[in-house]
């Protein structure tokens, strides 16, 4: 999933200044998951943003609203009804979703009220870890399922640097070496001749180096 962090309400005070009808935008995807952005977090950034409001003396409007998902045209084009009568939208999606609003909605600003993150998962109730960068070339075949694109610091590809220690990365104790674990996963499968193997020199073209990634399927784009 997406992750993302919510942004203090001071900054979303300063952004939305001067806007008296203020629309507060969910997602029921990623950013629900991770609590940051569904139903729940609308209604509670959207009780902040009318108690600042009342404390000082302004009137005005907050609107509550969640999408089932920001980042598919759809559903954005479907809240026409509820996004046009509002002076701004705080979105609380992920930054694909407040893109997306902000593309449909050119007339109306629609500001982030998060942070977008990473891409990962929840070890627990509350706590999400990275996983994923999107690199492009996935690599987790060779790496026995774990990705030192996205797990080490550096992201080296063949083996870990002079800075592990004891199974920990130099970065901080707290942090695991990501080619430890690789070893020790491969050494578990019977697999330590793939370590042996080198890994090319990586072809970031597919990450970020061509600038903004398309995904076209030909058979269902028309």
């Amino acid at each position: 999933m997406i992750v993302a962090n919510g942004k203090p309400l001071e900054e979303i005070i300063g952004v939305v200044k001067g806007h008296r009808k203020i629309l507060v935008a969910g997602c029921n995807e990623c950013v629900t998951v991770c609590e940051v952005g569904g139903t729940k977090e609308v209604g509670i950034l959207a009780s902040a943003l009318r108690l600042h409001f009342l404390n000082q003396g302004v009137e005005a409007q907050v609107g509550e609203t969640t999408l089932q998902r920001q980042c598919d045209r759809e559903y954005v084009v479907g809240a026409r009804v509820t996004v046009e009568p509002y002076e701004i939208v705080v979105s609380v999606a992920c930054g694909v979703g407040c893109q997306f609003m902000a593309e449909e909605y050119n007339k109306v600003p629609v500001v982030p009220g998060v942070d977008t993150s990473f891409m990962g998962g929840a070890l627990e109730r509350g706590v999400w870890s990275e996983r994923c960068q999107g690199c492009g070339t996935c690599l987790l075949a060779k790496t026995a399922g774990i990705c030192p694109v996205s797990r080490c610091a550096k992201r080296v590809l063949n083996g870990p640097c002079g800075g592990s220690t004891k199974g920990k990365c130099e970065i901080s104790k707290d942090v695991d070496c990501a080619w430890q674990l690789i070893v020790d996963r491969l050494s578990s499968l019977g697999r330590m001749e793939d370590y042996e193997v080198l890994t090319p020199i990586k072809d970031w073209s597919t990450d970020r180096a061509g600038g903004p990634r398309m995904r076209i399927k030909e058979e269902v784009a028309s």
